[in-house]
């Protein structure tokens, strides 16, 4: 930004610089010489005022001094030299002034000056002033010298004007640049401070308008998240303990459905769990540790979503070729997400369903597939609100990608006819510490 403003304003400065100095140059030059060559032709009109007619008899003539560093000369139409100092015969510029005409021109190195003497209305004599072209040349250079450190100072003050009206223009946009990272940080309150330059100010205020709405509208979300899962912790709190006394009865009828009502209610909590550590996060949220080795975490998948499918005539296929028992991934967000796509498999896709796992050294990939496909934009699967077959389901899709980005991970459609969807995992190959519900 400020080398940009230096540069605009030198490129002006210049600009203007030379339009202005190059034909005062040639001015300066032209006013020299013609300076000189009028000099001359004063010197040679005083010459002919004092000329007496009587000089062709012998009568001495009395010339003024020649100007500085140049010569001058009476010449009688014969072109001899008969008083002052000059070529002994008259050269071109004193022939012409015998027809007479005032003669100026440049004869050779000199500047040239012919002047008539009439007498009765007969030239009877030429007086000739010179002076050499060098002398004004030197003169036309040293002026065009101190005009160049005239443009070379105009250069340099408006070098540092452009500098200095440079960092007040960029100080404001820099500090707004800053404020900008800080935000993008996860740093939402900072703010931009008012400068000296209105448009920056308007920008300014309005980045600040803008921050305090977003901060506004993700206060209220949060404020709504934490809320509702206050509200829904309560009952499913309420709901477990139900449960549980029931369990204690010891009825052989009822058990199995209340062991399944009870693994529910606590894969809510941890549904709950999840959601609020997404909402409560700045920026990107802490990844969770991992605590579940992969093989288990696909046996209790098959386990959960086998009664499911096989209730609507479909088949689940699990698998974990080549992953080691060491692998561990946080269960539960991955649980989640796994959740999302074998339910998006079940109400939009057709024929068998298949999970399987890879290792890919530093990360393991999740692959989801079926026998039915998905149709329209891929850039749009994910966003919030697209529902119907193949595009997900309400925020089924956006949560899950959410999710496997607060992992350090990414969730990706990776076939069309069939369907697939692939989850990448960052990986510890330490052995779990904590089995837990994962």
């Amino acid at each position: 930004m400020r080398q940009r403003v230096v540069r605009v304003a030198l490129t002006a400065a210049l600009v203007a610089v030379v339009l202005l100095a190059v034909p005062l140059a040639l001015a300066i030059r032209s006013s020299l010489y013609a300076d000189q060559r009028d000099t001359l032709e004063r010197a040679a009109l005083s010459g002919a005022v004092r000329v007496s007619p009587d000089y062709v008899t012998g009568d001495p003539v009395e010339l003024p001094a020649p100007p500085p560093g140049g010569r001058l000369g009476l010449y009688d139409t014969g072109l001899r030299l008969r008083a002052g100092t000059g070529p002994r015969a008259g050269d071109t510029s004193v022939r012409r002034a015998l027809g007479a005409e005032v003669v100026r021109r440049r004869s050779g190195a000199d500047l040239v000056v012919a002047v008539p003497v009439s007498h009765a209305e007969h030239v009877i004599g030429v007086v000739r002033a010179s002076s050499p072209a060098a002398a004004v040349r030197d003169r036309v250079l040293i002026a065009w010298a101190v005009l160049a450190g005239v443009c070379a100072l105009a250069l340099t003050v408006a070098v540092l004007v452009a500098r200095r009206q440079a960092r007040v223009l960029a100080a404001p946009l820099e500090d707004l640049s800053r404020h900008c990272r800080a935000v993008t940080a996860g740093d939402l309150s900072a703010r931009a401070a008012p400068s000296s330059v209105a448009e920056i100010d308007q920008v300014a205020r309005t980045h600040n308008e803008m921050l305090h709405s977003l901060t506004e509208l993700l206060r209220h979300e949060r404020d709504f998240t934490a809320n509702a899962s206050h509200q829904l912790r309560t009952p499913l709190t309420g709901l477990q303990l139900t449960l549980e006394a029931g369990l204690a009865q010891d009825d052989a009828r009822t058990r199995p459905a209340l062991e399944e009502a009870l693994e529910t209610t606590r894969r809510l909590h941890r549904t709950v769990d999840e959601v609020l550590r997404l909402s409560r996060s700045h920026g990107l949220p802490r990844r969770p540790a991992p605590d579940t080795s992969v093989p288990r975490l696909l046996r209790e998948t098959e386990e959960r979503w086998h009664g499911p499918f096989a209730r609507d005539g479909r088949r689940l296929e699990c698998g974990t070729p080549e992953v080691p028992d060491d692998i561990c991934v946080p269960g539960v967000s991955v649980t989640e997400i796994l959740g999302v796509l074998l339910e998006n498999a079940r109400v939009h896709g057709r024929g068998t369903v298949r999970l399987t796992a890879r290792d890919l050294g530093e990360a393991v990939a999740f692959d989801v597939t079926d026998e039915g496909a998905v149709d329209g934009e891929a850039s749009r699967l994910f966003d919030r609100g697209r529902t119907g077959a193949g595009e997900g389901s309400g925020i089924g899709l956006a949560l899950a990608r959410d999710l496997a980005v607060s992992l350090g991970g990414r969730l990706s459609l990776t076939g069309r006819r069939p369907a697939a969807f692939t989850l990448l995992v960052p990986v510890s190959r330490e052995e779990p510490g904590s089995e837990g519900d994962g």
